[in-house]
């Protein structure tokens, strides 16, 4: 699944996208928050709103908090259980390589321990990689899964980029401070210090190729994939993840008869490095995850 956002993350866009104030200030909405064991690792979650679970997983050198402008719109009508992944924000890095297919056997071990049986599921980026494994692991546990800008497949990239993502490393550390994904880091994690030893692992998990789309048929609840028109992702990529989920194959038909349960949405203007700031992105996944539909027959 997808394993960077680091490469924007590199560039003015990218700091251009998160104020670091948006990062370091915890939401004045969280209800509670604490930790929980999971693999080994002791992961920060914090829980606001009320109704039907939704558990939410942000990007890679992100945090929670990358989705402080959003929050309050996401945790509006639902229980948000938002979860900093291994060695971000307050969750400690450890010594397991990040891995995606583990943390998602983690997020299932969270939600058990939350007492959560089935959620609906909402991943961008890193966090889209965690949230597939989590629910081809757990179908189970998951009711609806939105993926936000997450391929399935390292040749979904552009290929300029893959050069880019191997070099990232704790060589880069010294020439990211004062950038907000340093300041944030260092302003939260239990180990500061850190923080060239998570490049370091952020570095070996790009560096190594995958194929998931073999477990694409095992995401069995409704799926909706969210890209945007500029997205890191090549067009050709986001249709075939679509088609391997069932859609696109065929017309809907007069009366929606051959119609997918699984959705795709482009969202004009957007980019993999600021998708997740979008207004239209919550407008967009949220009646999904709500079972929500806007569709009228023509009279």
């Amino acid at each position: 699944m997808l394993k960077t956002i680091l490469t924007g993350v590199l560039t003015a866009a990218t700091l251009a996208a998160v104020p670091a104030a948006a990062q370091t200030q915890t939401p004045a909405s969280a209800v509670r928050s604490g930790h929980a064991e999971a693999g080994g690792i002791s992961y920060y979650y914090e829980v606001r709103g009320q109704g039907e679970p939704l558990l939410l997983l942000h990007g890679g050198l992100g945090s929670i908090d990358m989705f402080a402008p959003l929050l309050p719109t996401l945790a509006a009508k639902r229980q948000v259980i938002a979860v900093d992944l291994q060695g971000h924000g307050r969750t400690p890095l450890g010594d397991r390589p990040i891995d995606l297919v583990a943390m998602g056997a983690d997020m299932a071990t969270i939600l058990q321990q939350l007492g959560v049986q089935k959620a609906d599921v909402l991943g961008y980026s890193l966090g889209g990689g965690v949230a597939f494994q989590l629910a081809v692991q757990h179908p189970e546990m998951v009711r609806r899964l939105a993926l936000v800008s997450a391929g399935y497949a390292s040749d979904g990239f552009y290929p300029e980029m893959l050069p880019q993502q191997a070099a990232v490393g704790a060589g880069m550390a010294e020439m990211m401070k004062g950038t907000p994904m340093y300041t944030s880091y260092v302003a939260v994690a239990p180990k500061p210090e850190d923080f060239p030893r998570l490049l370091d692992a952020m570095g070996a998990l790009m560096r190594k190729p995958y194929d998931f789309s073999g477990d694409v048929p095992k995401l069995t609840m409704p799926v909706m994939l969210v890209f945007g028109d500029s997205d890191m992702y090549r067009p050709e990529h986001v249709v075939k993840f679509y088609q391997l989920l069932g859609g696109g194959l065929r017309d809907a038909g007069w009366q929606r008869e051959h119609m997918s349960q699984n959705r795709l949405a482009i969202l004009p203007g957007a980019t993999h490095y600021d998708i997740f700031l979008s207004p239209q992105l919550p407008a967009t996944v949220m009646p999904f995850l709500n079972g929500e539909s806007s569709s009228t027959d023509w009279k």
